[in-house]
């Protein structure tokens, strides 16, 4: 019987990695210019500390958790989500004590147990971003900022940004009344899912994607007709930042995303090339979490966007790197030469292939051709005696005589000064 991968758990194979890669890369740059340091946090962790900061009735914890027991009886998840963990780091190691603006980011696994589907799988991967210690507007903004600007070198303008604000404890308790009294007259147009949550967390219901549920919200009351004054004072300033930074965005308040932290300000990136309407990055505000978990009380916002979807709206426009150079070697005798001449263009930074298993010449260039080698040079007796080789350039087919010498070849191969 032939093992397979657990279904949702993907490889993701080396065709595909130049553009993870890319992903990567850009948003190091782009964190890196608005000074977030990385951190790496484990992707286990102790059950409590997601019941604690999701919250008990959100799908994550109710359905979607890997969660287990070890060897000693402790309850142990693999991590759902980024924020819980670095905001554990932030409080077990102190940080907010060593500046009281912590800016953060992360690159990884996350683990959630639910129907594969495209750009959505069991074990995915976020790149996200957490800030800590100021609650002013315009750290808002900054971040919503950092995000356009990583998609933008990312060369993607289609997912579109939406905010909202979901309050704060002193006006979201009137909103909830009435958002409660909205669905009670249409508890029989809601899922099985939302009436149980009606009383615990009634916002869930404007976020479902179940038809019936999409159809009886329509027109349901709107946080943002309920924000206290601070709140509405606040949402204000981030608007007019953005618009400052000639950020483009609209307003949707319906979003509530899918976390119990959130307050204030929330935010995502929309698109539907993926077939159906979908984020591809999300956030918000989380002004309580930091003391909900046993910290102080600091503010923070963050966000994560998911590399998979990312990856399916970039293709294939970042295709495999392949060689500088085949070194294509006419008999036994040159080998050994072959090879201190690969080594010696390694070191100069190139990537270099040559034959391995003594094939002959024309299944070595037949080799060099399938790798799509920029270069080719064939290397026997005569070319180790003149100490001359003649480099061939794959694509047009043009050749040159060049000294057999590590430094004059790399210089040809990388565009610098011919020999």
């Amino acid at each position: 019987m032939s093992i397979t991968a657990v279904k949702g758990f993907n490889d993701i194979l080396p065709v595909e990695t130049p553009v993870w890669q890319f992903v990567e890369a850009t948003a190091r740059s782009v964190f890196g210019r608005f000074g977030f340091s990385e951190i790496r946090v484990p992707v286990v962790e102790k059950t409590g500390l997601f019941c604690r900061s999701i919250g008990d009735t959100t799908d994550i914890v109710e359905k979607e958790m890997y969660t287990f027991c070890d060897k000693a009886g402790s309850s142990l998840t693999l991590r759902p989500e980024g924020t819980a963990g670095v905001m554990r780091a932030l409080i077990e190691h102190k940080l907010y004590a060593l500046d009281a603006v912590n800016k953060l980011y992360y690159m990884g696994p996350m683990f959630r147990h639910e129907r594969p589907q495209k750009g959505r799988y069991r074990q995915f991967h976020q790149i996200g971003a957490e800030m800590t210690g100021a609650s002013d507007p315009i750290v808002d903004a900054q971040l919503l900022l950092m995000v356009s600007s990583l998609f933008k070198e990312l060369g993607l303008d289609e997912p579109r940004l939406q905010v909202n604000s979901l309050g704060c404890p002193a006006c979201r308790p009137a909103y909830r009344e009435a958002l409660v009294a909205f669905l009670s007259q249409r508890q029989d147009a809601l899922c099985e899912d939302c009436r149980r949550r009606q009383s615990s967390n009634p916002l869930r219901a404007l976020d479902c994607k179940v038809p019936g549920c999409v159809d009886a919200t329509s027109g349901a009351p709107a946080m943002l007709d309920h924000l206290c004054g601070e709140c509405a004072e606040h949402f204000d300033a981030v608007q007019n930042y953005l618009t400052a930074a000639r950020v483009k965005f609209s307003l949707n308040p319906r979003m509530v995303r899918g976390l119990d932290y959130y307050t204030r300000t929330t935010f995502e990136l929309i698109t539907c090339l993926l077939g159906t309407q979908a984020a591809v990055a999300a956030g918000g505000r989380y002004d309580g979490l930091v003391a909900q978990l046993g910290g102080p009380a600091v503010p923070g916002i963050g966000f994560a966007l998911g590399v998979e979807r990312v990856a399916l709206l970039l293709g294939d426009r970042y295709p495999a790197r392949t060689p500088d150079l085949f070194i294509a070697l006419a008999g036994d005798a040159v080998r050994c030469p072959g090879f201190s001449l690969m080594a010696g263009l390694q070191e100069l930074g190139l990537w270099v292939e040559t034959d391995c298993e003594g094939k002959s010449l024309k299944s070595q260039m037949r080799r060099a051709d399938k790798l799509g080698s920029r270069f080719c040079l064939v290397l026997g007796d005569n070319e180790v005696a003149s100490g001359q080789v003649t480099l061939k350039r794959m694509e047009d087919g043009s050749q040159q005589t060049v000294c057999l010498d590590a430094a004059a070849l790399a210089a040809v191969i990388t565009g610098g000064e011919q020999a």
